[in-house]
Parts: C-alpha cells; sequence; structure tokens
C-alpha cells in the first residue's frame, strides 16, 4: 500500500575497472543473444577481479574463467572473464577464493594475466549476467570496480 514491503533493487558493481559495453556488442552469441542472462561486459583494464554483490561463491569453473555468486534472495550473478577462455585450462588464472565462501562486494575472487590471455588470441571482454531478471539503470562507460553498473529489478 505504501511501499513499506517493497522489494529494493539489488545493485550490482563493476568486478573489474574498464569499459563497460552492452551486452549485445560481445562477439559471442550466447551472450549477445542473452541466453546466458542480462547483463553487461567490460573490457578489463586490469586482472583484479572482484565480487560484484555480497553473497556465496556457488561456482567456480575449474579452469578459474568464470564463477557465480548467489546472494540471499537467490539471485545469481556469473563473471565470464574473457571468450574462449575455458580453452586455456586454467593458464593465466589465480583463484583467490573458493566454491563455498562467503564474500563482500569488492573482495578479490580471482587474478588474472589479461596479457597472457590476448597472447593467446583470446578476446578478453568481462559479461556480468544475472539469472530470471532484467536490468535498469546500467551505466556504460569507464568504471573503476565497485562502481554500480546496473540494478536488478
Amino acid at each position: 500500500m505504501f511501499g513499506f514491503f517493497k522489494k529494493k533493487p539489488t545493485l550490482v558493481v563493476a568486478p573489474v575497472c574498464g569499459e563497460v559495453i552492452k551486452l549485445e556488442n560481445v562477439k559471442d552469441e550466447v551472450f549477445s543473444q542473452k541466453l546466458a542472462g542480462d547483463g553487461v561486459a567490460i573490457i578489463p583494464s586490469n586482472g583484479e577481479i572482484v565480487a560484484p554483490i555480497d553473497g556465496v561463491i556457488t561456482r567456480l569453473f575449474s579452469t578459474h574463467h568464470a564463477f557465480l555468486i548467489t546472494t540471499k534472495d537467490n539471485l545469481e550473478v556469473m563473471v565470464h572473464i574473457g571468450l574462449d577462455t575455458v580453452e586455456l585450462k586454467g593458464e593465466g588464472f589465480k583463484t583467490l577464493k573458493q566454491e563455498g565462501d562467503k564474500v563482500k562486494v569488492n573482495t578479490p575472487i580471482i587474478s588474472v594475466d589479461l596479457e597472457y590471455l590476448k597472447s593467446k588470441g583470446k578476446d578478453i571482454v568481462t559479461p556480468i549476467v544475472i539469472n530470471d531478471s532484467s536490468i535498469t539503470n546500467v551505466k556504460l562507460g569507464l568504471v573503476n570496480s565497485g562502481e554500480v553498473i546496473f540494478k536488478v529489478k
């Protein structure tokens, strides 16, 4: 009636410094057609990947190229570092946290050698996607890690 019980939107922050671009501009159909979920992508300028939300790391891929964080409200946010980087089998990536770890916004999760990825011919664009929701208030352009990049309805 007065909005007392209205759920607040979840704020998702940049997990890395760089340039935020529209997901539709990612050169991979799974992301550009939003088959993996709605979101944005960042062309990173450094290799420290941090938590974009508070939650639990519910999946950390064995190749260290992607992870999922789930909030207490069951929102899942996936950070996928680079395109086709699964083919590197973990080379160029160092995990700093493990599956099951509780994390807060800006907690370092993965360190990645962006120059190594580029030397192997990999696109370093990093999609950040969510499950079952739509996003609003998207911030495009240059960001620092920890800056809000979108809200989840």
